[in-house]
């Protein structure tokens, strides 16, 4: 009886970490149709062709290096991974099978890279921005996330990040950050005197069923990373994670809609898109500890920022077409050092020092790669080419034809 027990509990865990895997992988498709409902129609195919190519990319990395890098064989409380090992030779004691561990761990690859595919698109070359894919999945995300989730020096000195606020989101937002400043603005963004000329999206609707679809997704994001819930704790657990990720997520939508309301006058759609995503990605951080009526609070702080912020990089001439550093890296931020609010194992000083190693870390690493690749094959489309749209430079095929052929005529 004892034996049967473990083996349900067992197949129940491992089941709940398919399912988990699967949400999440779906985030995949959230992040493609809102990043293309953002983009101006000649950029559609391409960017959705980066989705399609950075999720088998991040899929294929982690499988062959990166699990490695961030799991296997690697000291506790270290700094360097022992690059050593293969899926399955660690963890013998797991409850849960380490094939179901893998296919949950590397979705949040794919949407770490997923985040930069939106901030550097309408003008980054296309096997530029999937070169630095196979670098940031198989080798820079690993390292960090062995600091955290793999047992590293972080772990070991108390910092907090529950589903990755940082560790996904900051790490995603950071690798955009480095590309947009290489890569510079969008032509006619901005002025000489300090204009900002306002781009709109082909495909609000398109965009709007992105978010929903993240939304979604977001539920396998937090709740699968309980990783246990073949017991009443964890189940318990599991229940609350959810129900205050929903809760966040709506108060973001909220209180972007009235800081809209009260700056402009008008309700963005973009903004509230932005606003949902802001709230889920502060709730991220520690989506248990808090009480629904914090996770309230906590994702009207993100929608309230996230609003403020995209104005200020586009003051600064930081052009980012989805809003992904401001909703990810600026919201991600906000999410790790409220941690402490409500969760009492963490402090304010172990938060800071987990964000200035992870940001740090990864913003130089991805200074470098963007840096190689710039010197070698360009990351930027000739003006010419970014005038005529990524889809023709890139793919050679429009996402809306019919619409461009009667625009021609």
């Amino acid at each position: 009886m004892e034996n049967t027990i473990i083996e349900l509990k067992f197949s129940l865990d491992t089941f709940y970490f398919l399912i988990s895997g699967i949400l999440v992988m779906w985030m995949a498709a959230g992040f493609a149709m809102l990043e293309a409902g953002l983009v101006r129609s000649k950029n559609t195919t391409e960017i959705l062709t980066k989705n399609v190519a950075l999720y088998a990319i991040a899929c294929t990395m982690f499988l062959l290096v990166g699990y490695n890098i961030m799991y296997v064989d690697n000291v506790e409380g270290g700094f360097i991974p022992s690059l050593g090992g293969l899926i399955g030779t660690q963890a013998a004691d797991a409850n849960h099978s380490l094939e179901s561990d893998f296919f949950f761990q590397v979705v949040f690859v794919a949407t770490a890279m997923s985040i930069v595919s939106g901030a550097v698109a309408e003008r980054m070359k296309l096997w530029a921005f999937l070169a630095f894919a196979i670098v940031l999945t198989g080798f820079i995300y690993p390292v960090e996330g062995y600091w955290t989730w793999g047992g590293g020096f972080l772990s070991e000195m108390g910092f907090v990040d529950f589903a990755g606020s940082a560790i996904v989101h900051g790490t995603g937002a950071t690798a955009a950050l480095a590309g947009v400043l290489m890569l510079g603005a969008r032509k006619g963004k901005y002025g000489k005197n300090g204009e900002i000329y306002p781009i709109p999206g082909s495909n609000l609707p398109l965009a709007t069923l992105g978010t929903f679809i993240l939304w979604m997704g977001w539920f396998g994001f937090n709740g699968g990373s309980q990783l246990l819930i073949s017991d009443a704790e964890n189940a318990t657990a599991v229940g609350k994670i959810l129900l205050n990720t929903n809760a966040a997520a709506a108060t973001g939508a909220i209180a972007a809609l009235f800081v809209c309301k009260v700056l402009w006058g008008k309700a963005d759609l973009t903004m509230v898109l932005n606003g949902t995503l802001a709230g889920l990605v502060v709730i991220t951080a520690d989506p248990l500890s808090p009480s629904p009526l914090l996770a309230c609070l906590l994702g009207l702080l993100g929608g309230s920022l996230v609003v403020f912020s995209i104005v200020a990089l586009d003051k600064v001439k930081i052009d980012d077409p989805v809003g992904a550093i401001s909703v990810h890296g600026v919201c991600g931020i906000l999410g790790i050092i409220l941690v402490p609010v409500a969760n009492t194992d963490a402090t304010l000083v172990n938060q800071l020092i987990g964000l200035v190693c992870i940001v740090g870390f990864v913003f130089v690493a991805s200074l470098i790669v963007w840096t190689i690749l710039k010197k070698t094959i360009g990351i930027r489309v000739t003006e010419e080419e970014e005038l005529n749209g990524m889809d023709q430079h890139d793919c050679g095929i429009d996402a809306y034809p019919e619409f461009v052929s009667v625009r021609s005529n």
